[in-house]
């Protein structure tokens, strides 16, 4: 893919007693409408989020009419706050609880919309924050080439600028007190502002680079945006990090995203809204009416595998997949009787291949025979429990994710906190192997799953992987390149096995596939970031 380019001009020369400006502008090769109404849609503040810079707590209430606000969580900036935020998201992930959004390593940023001309700005302020003052104006104006007649421009692309005001936190009180120094040092006020604007330039080059490529899978995919009919998509496991952005990868394409929900209609899980499906796999409960409304189901629900295997929690793995997946199938066979076509999207994951499937060189294309170890028969068993609504003629798609990569949670929220801190290194070498990771960024993950929505043809077992899988020494080289910190020396076996146990480390930390993309690349799908630096730069800012 090829990204428009940006252009930066920071705040160097305001005025004094004026506030420090920023400014980006962005040049997107779509029209300004289209550009536009992508703003307004669901989801918007989600897709531009870095996942390296903190987390959205509230969408906003109402798009981006005036008065509709919503709330942030802003890390620290730099190597501090990717240590710190990824290594208290793994911990939180390790409690039973949700942990509380005033226990998290970020500042609160509430912000409210306050203008808005159609097509043409809107803009928001932070109403309470970390700053002293923030006002970011988003405009937008037409923009292209030349149609031959001087001053004429033709309006298939847009021009896009960031412009926001800001204030830090003292009122500039530093930069007054040393303007009266002599020679360098009265340029000393400047510094923090320029070290926040070096901050500001990271986070709007991530949010050029997904706008962009959310644009161009629209641009790519049968929707509104294409003339195409808009689908009911409903998600469960909407809350999860895949379920997350693809949620607001599909609203941003205009389609109508609804969330399944433990809990009964009216009660503290689904709150009586529309957009919300109840279900509850452990009882076997669930809206069949609600989940009519329909056109494709996607199921991404399921304990998580990390911790220790404990009998008890090998069970809940097994059972959170196997009876949610085979509750959905079984409404969608029944469903299907009113002759309207569906689809059920489920995940899986490369682990059906079995932990030692490529401890040579094999490639494993998704013909390839399912494993003999736990989470092997986990997928396996997850996947057969899709029968009904296949037998039934439910179009369905198998997806096996790969080792998802963001700061946000998986694999690599738990290696940045030691990478940042100088100590890490390659997992699962060690006895001369050096087992492969089938890896894939969360944006692709994420398009993945929507390109199975919505392309209609695809069907049956699918990898989601990059096409570029790398060995366990490999990853742990680009990863400390990325951010500047020493890699080489394997982590010892034992600091796994104590966290996972035996058998967690073997399937986890030991596992050794290197799974094909060809058939995913054969569909149609265009990965964004194939290969894994450019992949840990865009998710990590750097």
């Amino acid at each position: 893919m090829i990204f428009g380019r940006g252009l930066f001009a920071g705040a160097a020369g305001c005025k004094s007693g004026q506030m420090p400006v920023y400014e980006r502008h962005t040049h997107l090769p779509y029209p300004r409408p289209e550009v536009f109404d992508w703003f307004t849609r669901p989801g918007a503040l989600v897709r531009l989020s870095p996942p390296f810079s903190g987390s959205v707590r509230q969408e906003p209430t109402d798009g981006i009419e005036p008065g509709s606000t919503a709330v942030l969580g802003i890390g620290a900036p730099g190597s501090l706050g990717l240590g710190l935020g990824s290594a208290t998201g793994f911990l939180a992930g390790q409690l039973p609880f949700r942990r509380p959004d005033w226990a998290a390593p970020e500042l609160p940023w509430r912000a409210r919309h306050t203008e808005l001309v159609p097509g043409e700005m809107f803009q928001d302020v932070m109403e309470s924050g970390p700053l002293a003052a923030w006002t970011h104006t988003h405009l937008f104006e037409d923009a292209g080439v030349s149609a031959g007649t001087p001053g004429h421009v033709q309006p298939e692309a847009t021009g896009m600028t960031d412009r926001i005001e800001y204030e830090l936190p003292g009122g500039g009180l530093l930069e007054k007190a040393s303007g009266a120094l002599p020679g360098p040092l009265g340029k000393l006020g400047r510094v923090p502002e320029k070290v926040f604007e070096v901050e500001l330039a990271r986070i709007f080059a991530y949010r050029e680079r997904q706008l962009l490529g959310d644009l161009a899978f629209h641009a790519e995919h049968a929707g509104p945006l294409t003339g195409g009919r808009t689908l009911t998509v409903a998600v469960a496991g909407a809350s999860g990090l895949i379920g997350t952005q693809l949620c607001a990868l599909l609203a941003g394409g205009g389609h109508t995203v609804l969330r399944l929900v433990r809990g009964e209609p009216g009660g503290a899980g689904a709150e009586d809204r529309e957009d919300v499906i109840a279900w509850d796999p452990a009882t076997g409960s669930l809206d069949a009416d609600a989940l009519a409304r329909a056109d494709v189901v996607v199921n991404l629900a399921g304990e998580s595998i990390g911790g220790r295997y404990t009998p008890e929690r090998k069970r809940a793995i097994l059972d959170s997949r196997v009876d949610g997946t085979a509750l959905l199938a079984r409404a969608l066979a029944d469903l299907a009787a009113d002759g309207l076509q569906r689809t059920l999207v489920n995940g899986s994951a490369v682990g059906y291949y079995g932990a030692h499937a490529s401890d040579g060189d094999q490639w494993l294309g998704e013909d390839a025979p399912a494993g003999e170890d736990f989470l092997a028969q986990v997928c396996r068993d997850w996947e057969d429990a899709t029968a009904l609504a296949q037998t039934a003629g439910v179009r369905t798609v198998l997806v096996r994710t790969g080792i998802v990569q963001s700061p946000a949670g998986g694999m690599l929220q738990q290696m940045l906190p030691l990478f940042v801190a100088g100590a890490g290194g390659p997992l699962g070498v060690a006895g001369g192997r050096d087992p492969w990771i089938s890896w894939i960024g969360i944006d692709d993950v994420a398009g993945i799953f929507a390109h199975a929505v919505l392309d209609g043809e695809l069907e049956g077992p699918v990898n989601a992987v990059a096409p570029e899988p790398v060995r366990a020494s490999e990853f742990a080289r680009v990863l400390g390149r990325v951010l500047h910190r020493p890699s080489v020396i394997p982590v010892p076996g034992f600091g796994p096995r104590a966290l996972l146990g035996t058998e967690g480390a073997e399937l986890m930390v030991e596992a050794s596939q290197r799974a094909s993309a060809a058939r995913v690349e054969g569909s149609g799908y265009l990965f964004r970031t194939p290969d894994l630096e450019s992949t840990l730069r865009h998710v990590l800012g750097r």
